[in-house]
């Protein structure tokens, strides 16, 4: 069902994933979990997210992992968790970019690994592109997002070209962009390379996102992936 739409345009809506009140619970989770953070970090924008047994579970349980295991098959399982939430107070642009970024626990010098860069004690690199076109992005919506509050925007069909560069990212960021509107509790299910964006939020309310990052299979030359949960 759902295949075929993340195949050929690079994501798909499903509804009602999670009921409104599995929503509100792990936004209360997540506020919780935000009180503990270090005072130079970011409630808005929070990586290492499968440490929170909560989200871990989610990520873990058939909610989730049918979805992901119906697109990469059987072996599907959970790498990394980000947090995002837009409000007045942490309210932002997303330019047209790919995600082409991945989370290891150590550097090692592999061919076609590159740009590493350190974030929040954890090594991060840029994969060869075959390795991301094997991979999918669940996004759990934990609020309505539509049109005033900075919903994600793509641009179908855009994974298929591999990894852009910027003169090609600035060529194609108008050719007809998505709005990815959704109601709290749904997921929205996005290939890594597809090509997308957002708009600062226009309203004083939450625009709060669980984003799980999905593989079916280990990393080459002894990379091991940083946040595996299963």
């Amino acid at each position: 069902m759902i295949c075929r739409p993340v195949e050929e345009e690079g994501f798909a809506m499903v509804p009602g994933v999670i009921r409104p009140e599995q929503a509100d619970f792990l936004s209360n989770v997540i506020e919780q979990f935000q009180k503990t953070l270090p005072p130079d970090q970011s409630p808005y924008g929070i990586r290492h997210l499968l440490r929170v047994p909560e989200v871990r579970e989610l990520a873990t349980c058939s909610l989730l992992r049918d979805l992901a295991a119906e697109i990469l098959g059987p072996l599907a399982f959970p790498v990394r968790g980000i947090f995002f939430d837009k409000t007045p107070e942490a309210n932002w642009k997303v330019a047209w970019h790919q995600d082409v970024t991945i989370m290891v626990k150590e550097k090692q010098d592999v061919e076609g690994f590159s740009a590493w860069s350190r974030k929040e004690g954890a090594w991060h690199v840029q994969p060869p592109p075959e390795i991301l076109e094997r991979m999918l992005t669940a996004r759990l919506h934990l609020d309505d997002c539509d049109e005033t509050n900075g919903p994600v925007k793509v641009i179908p069909g855009s994974h298929r070209l591999g990894r852009l560069a910027a003169e090609q990212i600035a060529e194609l960021r108008n050719s007809n962009p998505v709005l990815c509107n959704a109601r709290k509790g749904d997921v929205l299910l996005m290939r890594p390379l597809l090509l997308h964006a957002s708009s600062p939020s226009k309203t004083p309310r939450h625009r709060r996102v669980i984003h799980i990052e999905f593989a079916a299979e280990e990393l080459p030359g002894g990379l091991r992936w940083r946040d595996v949960a299963g």
